[in-house]
């Protein structure tokens, strides 16, 4: 996708951008962009330190008078978020430059599967085709295990229960999602 169909806190990242061209850099301002224009930069699911860290390593000072989080938000499904980015963590990651960016993204990734809807939208992007690229750039393993072409969320939440000998289940958001009954036609509860 090009840059200039972005939102604003995402055009105005890659601006700033040490190298606008890197991929990481337009992946990040993406995700960021989309968290601060929503005002929301806590649903990231990084803390401030590992934010800070994040926006120096690919992006120039001052960083559009960004306001770090104070304090991570408390989650109910804190023990499926640790899961889901231990199991991308584990992956061979060998397109991120900085292993730090690896483990923000699997944070970013994680945090995300716990709100009511595709991932996608709650990555803050375009579309499943975004989600795919990002997904196929870090854990190009992961995205050839998909060969039923599941919508991320749902294959996420599937790998995270095979990795732990668990039946399959949902992913915390799914329940909430619109397409829910589209996911998992035969569940009754959520």
């Amino acid at each position: 996708m090009n840059m200039s169909q972005e939102e604003g806190a995402a055009r105005r990242l890659i601006a700033c951008a040490r190298d606008a061209n890197d991929p990481d850099a337009i992946t990040f301002a993406r995700l960021i962009g989309a968290r601060l224009d929503a005002d929301d930069l806590i649903l990231l699911g990084l803390g401030a330190e590992e934010l800070a860290a994040l926006l120096d390593r690919h992006f120039e000072r001052p960083h559009l008078g960004v306001r770090l989080p104070t304090a991570l938000r408390a989650s109910p499904h804190r023990e499926f978020i640790g899961e889901l980015r231990a199991l991308l963590w584990s992956l061979d990651v060998t397109a991120a430059a900085h292993p730090a960016d690896a483990h923000c993204l699997a944070t970013i990734i994680a945090t995300a599967c716990e709100r009511p809807d595709h991932l996608w939208r709650d990555l803050g992007l375009r579309g499943r085709d975004d989600v795919s690229a990002i997904l196929q750039r870090h854990y190009p393993a992961l995205v050839a295990r998909n060969t039923n072409a599941m919508r991320w969320k749902k294959f996420l939440a599937q790998e995270v229960a095979l990795a732990h000998g668990r039946a399959v289940t949902f992913a915390p958001g799914c329940p909430g999602c619109e397409d829910y009954a589209h996911c998992y036609p035969a569940r009754e509860d959520g």
